[in-house]
């Protein structure tokens, strides 16, 4: 029952649009802007097969149960730094929960960015996530930047 580490290929894609469908759920009571219906978030062929992102996933007794990306993003001329490591797609299967693989998910992300030259990594998570954010928090993330919306055709919305 060790957890595997691992870069996701294409064969691994059913299982991950199903991860993918399971992001969205979670998040849909966090943000009253995302559409009903079926949506997909992510490409995640592209950022399979692209040389500028990766996928890890987690296998335990050969079956995958969790899963996170990396993408490098060009960031603001303004800025330090040229570049940013983008995370995303974290997604821990619900009776896997609890036991740490986002944790061993983000250090693979990680490493996988300092092999490419990426210092500077940012995520985004609802502020109404606090499981999530306290993960991330014992991650060494910090809150950063708050980001506001208003709905003025629907204020309560």
């Amino acid at each position: 029952m060790t957890p595997i580490v691992r870069k996701a290929t294409l064969k691994d894609l059913p299982v991950l649009l199903l991860f993918e469908q399971g992001v969205i759920k979670a998040e849909r009571p966090f943000d009253p802007t995302i559409k009903d219906g079926s949506i997909n978030y992510y490409d995640i062929s592209d950022l399979i097969t692209n040389e500028d992102s990766e996928v890890f996933v987690i296998e335990i007794n050969k079956e995958i149960v969790a899963s996170g990306y990396v993408k490098i993003k060009p960031d603001r001329h303004y800025l330090k730094h040229t570049k940013q490591g983008y995370l995303g797609f974290m997604f821990v299967k619900e009776n896997h929960r609890g036991k740490q693989l986002n944790q061993l998910i983000i250090n693979a992300l990680l490493e996988w960015c300092k092999a490419h030259h990426i210092f500077e990594i940012r995520l985004d998570v609802y502020q109404d996530n606090i499981p999530a954010i306290k993960a991330y928090e014992k991650m060494g993330f910090k809150k950063h930047m708050v980001n506001m919306r208003l709905n003025i055709e629907n204020p309560n919305n």
